[in-house]
This record gives structure tokens, sequence and C-alpha cells, in this order.
């Protein structure tokens, strides 16, 4: 009687099932990130706990970091180059220009290195490895906090205006700055593992970023040197969105914002900011279905 009771229970012990082996998380890439929020918040508070252990300022390199930038910029363009006497409150512009331009490039860059900085984690952890750029851009999205605040500050003391079309392109432009970083960054993580070379060459990109968009200098200047070819320069994302968050703080912080935003700043900026962050999210789709064809070969190539 028990060998016939025993016998159903060993032929469902052995039953095979016929299905394709899968990561430990459904496919659902940047979704499944959010999915665990936890992981990522632990992740991110461990990125900026190890940047800062040991220091004797801490946080405050968050801010002196930007300033010296800053300061940098202003000398160089500024007082060596004279444009401070040419463009209208030419400290808010640069570093206006300059949040954006830092924030993109610190996400892109951070996030390159973040899969191979992290390749005990990738190889230990049962986690969509989207989750480590994300991580790296939700870190320098904590870095722009002290900026805005430093900003915002330098724009109250010039007499800043607020005005609700203003923050609405401020916010989409860091909109734009947020998802363009993160596909590239998701994009060149997953390279950087097959080709360390990656690394380096968006290193070199980012000084091309710097200078391709109008942080220190005014879009004007393109527009008359350049005259009806400017299309192909707003074609970049970057470029809009340093240009959207000027219009929230720059042009508020000018004796004549009406005139700024007609002689200073391209038409329809609200919709071609409004282009830019699609064509970021585009460019996000095609970052998350390239990671999606690498990441499967990514813990081999950690070895």
């Amino acid at each position: 009687m028990s060998e016939t009771t025993s016998t159903p229970q060993v032929s469902q012990r052995l039953r095979r099932v016929d299905a394709p082996l899968r990561p430990p998380w459904s496919e659902q890439g940047l979704f499944e990130v959010f999915r665990h929020r936890y992981i990522l918040s632990l992740l991110v508070r461990r990125e900026i706990a190890a940047r800062y252990q040991g220091s004797v300022l801490g946080l405050m390199w968050s801010y002196v970091n930007p300033l010296t930038q800053f300061f940098i910029y202003y000398f160089v363009m500024g007082i060596l180059f004279g444009r401070a006497q040419r463009t209208e409150d030419f400290a808010v512009h640069v570093f206006a220009g300059l949040i954006v331009v830092h924030f993109f490039t610190e996400t892109m860059n951070a996030g390159t290195r973040s899969i191979v900085r992290n390749k005990s984690l990738v190889q230990k952890m049962a986690v969509p490895r989207e989750m480590f750029p994300v991580a790296s851009m939700l870190v320098s999205l904590f870095h722009v906090g002290p900026q805005l605040v430093i900003l915002v500050i330098a724009t109250w003391l010039s007499g800043w205006s607020p005005d609700p079309m203003g923050l609405v392109l401020g916010l989409i432009g860091l909109l734009i700055s947020m998802t363009l970083g993160t596909a590239l960054a998701l994009m060149f993580s997953a390279a950087n593992v097959f080709l360390r070379d990656i690394s380096n060459a968006v290193s070199v990109l980012t000084n091309f970023v710097r200078f391709g968009s109008p942080m220190m200098y005014p879009y004007v200047l393109v527009a008359q040197r350049f005259h009806h070819h400017t299309a192909i320069y707003l074609m970049n994302p970057i470029t809009e969105a340093v240009l959207a968050f000027q219009r929230c703080f720059w042009v508020g912080a000018n004796n004549n914002p009406a005139h700024t935003i007609a002689v200073d700043m391209p038409n329809n900026l609200f919709w071609l900011s409004i282009r830019a962050l699609l064509i970021s999210l585009v460019i996000l789709a095609i970052a998350q279905s390239t990671f999606s064809r690498l990441e499967r070969r990514i813990p081999e190539r950690l070895l």
C-alpha cells in the first residue's frame, strides 16, 4: 500500500518542464529596477557614503567642486575674454548651464564605469543590472541639489523674477539631462564591460559636451555666426536642456526678460525642449534594447 502511494509522488518530483532559462528577475528593464527600490536606495546611499568616506569636508565638496568650475569658467571666459561685459548677468548664465552640463557628464561618466566598478555585486546579486547605471544617475541628481541652492541664491541677489513658463522649462531641461544621461550610461556601461577603452572615450566626449552647448557663450553668438544653420546646432538635446535651464533662471534675473527672450533665446524654445525630451526618450529605448541584448554576457566577461 505504501509503495503504491509513493509512486505518484516520485513521478511528480521527477517531472521535467521544458522552458527557457531566464534571469531571476522578469525582463522589464528599467521598470524592474524601480520594483527593487529598496536595493536601489541602498546602492545610492552606499555610493554617496563611499565618495565622502574619510573626508573632512564631506558633503561640502558637492558645493566646492561646481563653485571651483564656475570661477574658472567665469575668469577665463568672463574676465579674460570680456564676455561678462557683453552678456548681462554672465555669472548666472554660466552657472545655470554648468549645472545641467555637469549633471549630464557626471551621469554619463559614472554610469559608464558603474558595472565594472561593481563587478562583485553584479556577479552575486540577483537584480537587474540596469540598476547600477540608474544608481549613478541618482547620485548625480543628489549633487544637483546643493548646486541649485547656490544658483537660487545668486539669481535672487540678481533680482530674479520667476515665471510659470520659465519654471516649466527648467524642469524639462533637468528631465532632458536625466533621460539622455541615463540612456548613454546604459549603453556605455554595457560596452565598457567588453571594451575598457569606452570609459576613456566617454571622458573625451565630455569635453565636446561642455563646448557644444551655450554654457560659456550665449546662444545669440551662435545665431550670429551660423545664421540660418542653427537648426543643426539645436538638434543636440543638451543644447535645449541648457537653454531651458537658462530660460528659468538667467532670463528671470535680467533687467528686461522680454528682450532677452526675443534676442538671446531661439524661437519656440518650449516645443524645441519637448522635441529634445522625446529624442532623449527614443535614445533611452534604444539603449535599453541594446543593454538587454548584451547583459546576458556581462558576468562571464567580468571574470
